[in-house]
């Protein structure tokens, strides 16, 4: 709209400067000597000649002697002699009374003068609408730049960011402009990318997160099968009896390998595993802790009254990864001791292994760091990451101590 009065304006102020120019120019044309005020001035001097009164004086003009001498003129720089006159192109006419020449009369030129008039005029007109043309071409560039050019930029900008997958930075332009209902689409289409992408991430770690804890899951009823082939093959009397339970501990030896590559194949890429933590009573403990205790390795737990704050289904992975470690690791009897501190519940998980060397302590809870000792153990390195994660999102956290001899594992638990 506001174009469109620029291109109205503009027009008009052409218009005007050339009806203008064309005026003044048809006016300059017809610059010449009035014949009818010549004869007028002329027969009013003869008529009255000596008697300045009588004279009309509708045409500058100046009268000479028949010596020369100037005897009148009726206005200032009018030629005083006929040398002047005839340098200014001005009217020469003889002044005749009775039949004799008594004088000459010089009607003053005044085209060059009429004509430089209206040349200034031209001037005037066509630098003044310059101007005003100049000012409103401007204006309309900046008012282009302002509502076209910078915004396609940023639009153009934004295209880029899109693009490069930042969906975050919203495109803040006035809604207003040219591209106003463009620019909406355009950040409509921003917002929807990132629900999508957001929807996407998260349905594709949910998947992950079910797959990393049903193969995390597998791995116990998977170890208490091969213990029991184990144990079966021990006590079996016939070889038959024994092949079979060998063949069972082979295949369980070939499960566990599978359930690690799949296990670690999907925790590798999961950003972030959901834990929503809430009050318990502190009883709940000595039923995870049995339940991650299959093979009854541990003493009975005795826990003090009190409530804690935590996800009891990523508590009893952490107490599954905990002494599914010592089983493999150490393979020794297991002692739990419960016990408050300040503001946590403390579980302290110790066994009678080798423990590790205490310059590796601090890496057992990055993601696939095992001590130097596992190496001919099968394992991911990620029971103790996945333990560490869960408790601090818990608000609680991991302690890793050689416990001489021994490997403790102390959980603590925050008290509500």
């Amino acid at each position: 709209m506001k174009s469109r009065w620029f291109m109205m304006i503009l027009a008009f102020s052409l218009i005007l400067e050339t009806a203008g120019c064309f005026l003044l120019l048809g006016k300059m044309e017809r610059v010449r000597q009035d014949p009818v005020q010549v004869n007028e001035c002329l027969h009013a001097v003869e008529d009255n000649w000596n008697d300045e009164a009588a004279y009309v004086n509708t045409l500058p003009f100046a009268l000479l002697d028949t010596d020369g001498a100037l005897l009148y003129r009726n206005a200032e720089g009018i030629s005083g002699s006929v040398n002047e006159a005839i340098q200014n192109n001005d009217l020469i006419l003889d002044v005749v009374v009775e039949d004799v020449t008594v004088g000459k009369m010089i009607i003053h030129n005044e085209t060059a003068e009429r004509i430089n008039g209206y040349r200034t005029s031209i001037l005037r007109i066509v630098c003044g609408m310059g101007a005003l043309q100049l000012l409103l071409v401007l204006a309309f560039y900046f008012y282009l730049r302002k509502r076209i050019i910078r915004p396609f930029q940023q639009l153009s900008d934004f295209a880029v960011r899109v693009a490069g997958g930042n969906l975050d930075l919203p495109l803040t332009m006035d809604r207003r402009h040219i591209f106003g209902s463009f620019t909406e689409a355009f950040d409509l289409m921003r917002s929807e990318l990132k629900k999508a992408r957001i929807a996407e991430k998260k349905a594709n770690d949910d998947k992950k997160e079910m797959v990393a804890k049903l193969s995390h899951d597998i791995k116990t009823p998977v170890a208490s099968i091969k213990s029991t082939a184990e144990f079966g093959y021990e006590a079996a009397a016939d070889e038959r009896t024994k092949e079979m339970f060998q063949r069972i501990n082979r295949k369980s030896d070939q499960l566990t390998t599978l359930v690690d590559n799949l296990f670690t194949s999907s925790v590798q890429d999961i950003t972030e595993i959901a834990v929503d933590p809430g009050s318990y009573p502190a009883e709940i403990l000595p039923a995870l802790i049995q339940h991650a205790d299959y093979l009854g390795k541990a003493n009975r737990v005795s826990v003090p009254e009190c409530r804690i704050f935590a996800d009891k289904l990523r508590l009893q992975q952490s107490f599954d990864n905990i002494f599914m470690n010592s089983y493999k690791y150490a393979g020794t009897e297991i002692t739990v001791d419960v016990r408050l501190e300040e503001a946590y519940l403390v579980i302290r998980i110790t066994d009678c292994g080798e423990g590790v060397k205490p310059e590796e302590l601090p890496l057992l809870k990055e993601k696939y760091k095992r001590g130097s000792n596992t190496k001919e153990k099968e394992g991911a390195g990620l029971g103790l990451y996945l333990t560490d994660y869960f408790l601090t999102k818990m608000d609680g956290k991991l302690v890793l101590q050689n416990a001489n001899p021994g490997f403790a594992a102390v959980i603590y638990l925050r008290r509500i």
